[in-house]
């Protein structure tokens, strides 16, 4: 296990969505915000990135943008080219939309995806990430990054083949790992996770939270796996990720417990017991602090249970 596949996974919900995109201008589209995370990656033609805040960007082939924070935006060939509703054609609920927009102009063809995250309960590693994530040719030609995007196009040129749905979806999960590589791999951060997934010591002691979020652990026993000592561990950690290791600890538990109890049928006293909670009683009383609600009663609100 790492630390950034299980940011991942503790806020992804449902399945990813894709569609293969080719316009002819004019044209503009409109996406509306969304409880997620969306990207584009520019296949042929060019064009612009409209946001919802913020200066216009330029796309080029090559170019991915990934929005961590579907707040809405528009993409047209020119910045005064009036937008319509975005609304892709799934086939049989197939997962794998298309877009098309004809008119004289030039050919854009374009990958579009879409992530469904959990807002309440967003990584730190996501919410310090800038609304637009523009990843230049030059930097999406990251060798794992274009890979990932190339089998995917590849998928789609030869949809509802044999197994498609799956690794479609297979497929787009990975590409979120990468683009998430890439852009931490090129932006030199002094703080903030970016900077603690570069460090082995506080990278060694969110292995252990994660790995073994039931375990007992005290700022010392968390600083003997990190092979400092307690005070320059807990001063470097607190620094880098942003919270006190234990205040970290607790909300990885919590982000855990909710999702199992969003995800399986456990029963209350085996998620506490998952998460390092001695008795059902201050599990649940630790839950509600941090939730507002009851832990049985979270698990059957409408929308908290989803298929993987």
């Amino acid at each position: 296990m790492d630390v950034l596949s299980d940011a991942i996974t503790a806020m992804r919900t449902g399945l990813p969505h894709a569609s293969r995109t080719r316009m002819r201008g004019p044209w503009g589209v409109r996406f509306q915000p969304q409880q997620g995370a969306g990207f584009h990656v520019i296949l042929q033609g060019s064009c612009w990135l409209l946001p919802a805040t913020g200066e216009p960007v330029r796309l080029g082939v090559g170019d991915v943008v990934f929005l961590p924070r579907e707040l809405g935006h528009g993409l047209a060939d020119a910045v005064t080219t009036p937008l319509v509703e975005a609304t892709p054609v799934y086939d049989d609920g197939s997962p794998i939309g298309r877009l098309h927009q004809d008119g004289p102009g030039p050919l854009t063809e374009m990958l579009c995806g879409a992530y469904r995250l959990d807002q309440t309960r967003l990584h730190p590693l996501l919410t310090e990430l800038p609304d637009v994530m523009h990843i230049p040719a030059r930097i999406g030609g990251h060798p794992s990054l274009r890979g990932a995007i190339e089998l995917l196009g590849r998928e789609l040129d030869a949809a509802h083949g044999q197994g498609f749905e799956t690794a479609t979806s297979a497929l787009l999960d990975v590409l979120l790992v990468y683009l998430l590589r890439a852009w931490y791999d090129n932006h030199d951060m002094a703080t903030g996770w970016g900077a603690a997934l570069r460090d082995p010591a506080v990278t060694a002691a969110l292995r252990a939270i994660h790995q073994h979020p039931a375990t007992p652990w005290t700022v010392q026993s968390l600083a003997a796996r990190a092979g400092l000592s307690r005070a320059a561990f807990a001063q470097r950690f607190a620094s880098k990720v942003g919270a006190p290791p234990l205040a970290y600890l607790t909300w990885w538990r919590m982000t855990t417990a909710a999702r199992l109890l969003r995800d399986t049928d456990l029963p209350l006293r085996s998620v506490a017991e998952r998460t390092g909670y001695a008795t059902e009683f201050a599990f649940a009383k630790a839950f509600k602090r941090e939730f507002g609600t009851a832990p049985g009663r979270y698990r059957n609100e409408p929308g908290q249970a989803v298929s993987a």
